[in-house]
């Protein structure tokens, strides 16, 4: 493990207010915090006055914590040892240049399990119990009774078993729902707490066939880029829905889009798409039998201060040279 040097210089890159910024400060008088998150926000947009600062600073930076990394972070920062991500997801981060590089990176897997855990029960839920209809309903002013479903005895299948897909097992057993799941490392099909198969990622198909809902918590690689396209999408039930609250690119939109418009499925609930904004010709805006949300799926109250929970205790970790928590494989991507 890197050992730091006697004054580590940590730059903050996106706004997290000062009482995160104090709790950062405080951990040691090694430290040295800067915020540059309105030097990176104008970047952001494009200013280039402010080119020359964020420069200096980054020149000196050590440890990096943000949302989202500078352009050309490893050329610009020559003395970085460290980032930090205040996301899960770092897909869009790990370019060549940064895979190529000996900077560590980490994440903070674990923080979103409860938001996103919620929102997949909330989307289901929903579905079940025709929510989009009451909307639809009530604006028309029509009193129309209908029948309404329930979760018990139905089947969830989760793509991918990590603390998300976790909870959200947790979630559907408590509604005494059925749970498949399938996991990378699983060799074999198996069982696991609040799990009751779990298969090889090699029997996707059959999680797809068997599941009423399709939940996709997996992070987004290059095994998993168009994980789930038209073979997958006629595979799963007619009744079926798809939960996607991972990355948009897992899904091939345009196979989706045909199978909502010819029905091979029933619908679909999103928080996250292949270009986002959701650009204002998607189909997928038409669509009443689709929920969706604009990436929110894993935002909550005091997620700033949660994640910088994190942050500190692996930079006293970093700081005793011992090794970090939710180290970034670059190979796998996750």
């Amino acid at each position: 493990m890197y050992v730091p040097m006697e004054l580590v210089n940590v730059l903050v890159t996106t706004s997290i207010g000062d009482e995160c910024l104090r709790q950062i400060t405080i951990i040691s008088p090694k430290i040295k915090v800067r915020d540059a998150s309105l030097l990176a926000r104008a970047e952001q947009k494009g200013a280039i006055a402010s080119k020359e600062q964020f420069d200096g600073l980054l020149a000196e930076a050590e440890v990096i914590y943000g949302f989202r990394l500078p352009k050309n972070v490893i050329a610009r920062a020559p003395k970085l040892k460290w980032v930090q991500m205040m996301s899960a997801g770092v897909d869009r981060f790990l370019d060549s240049e940064f895979l190529q590089s000996s900077v560590i990176m980490t994440n903070v897997s674990g923080v979103h399990a409860a938001p996103v855990g919620e929102f997949v029960l909330e989307l289901m839920l929903m579905f079940v119990k025709q929510a989009p209809l009451c909307f639809h309903l009530k604006q028309k002013k029509e009193w129309k009774w209908y029948t309404p479903a329930v979760l018990r005895a139905k089947t969830v299948g989760i793509v991918g078993l990590g603390s998300i897909g976790r909870e959200v097992a947790r979630l559907g057993k408590a509604f005494g729902m059925r749970v498949v799941a399938t996991r990378r490392s699983a060799e074999r099909v198996a069982r696991a707490r609040y799990v009751d198969m779990v298969l090889p990622p090699e029997q996707l198909q059959e999680l797809l066939a068997d599941s009423d809902f399709v939940v996709l918590t997996l992070p987004l690689t290059s095994e998993t880029n168009r994980l789930i396209g038209e073979e997958e999408l006629r595979t799963m039930k007619s009744t079926g829905y798809l939960i996607n609250v991972a990355r948009g690119g897992i899904v091939d939109e345009e196979a989706l889009i045909r199978a909502l418009n010819e029905h091979w499925i029933a619908g679909a609930g999103l928080d996250v798409f292949a270009t986002e904004p959701l650009p204002a010709d998607s189909r997928l805006w038409e669509f009443p039998n689709v929920i969706f949300s604009p990436h929110v799926a894993g935002s909550f109250e005091g997620y700033s201060l949660r994640a910088t929970e994190l942050f500190c205790n692996n930079l006293r970790r970093y700081l005793n040279g011992k090794k970090l928590l939710n180290v970034i494989n670059k190979n796998k991507g996750y």
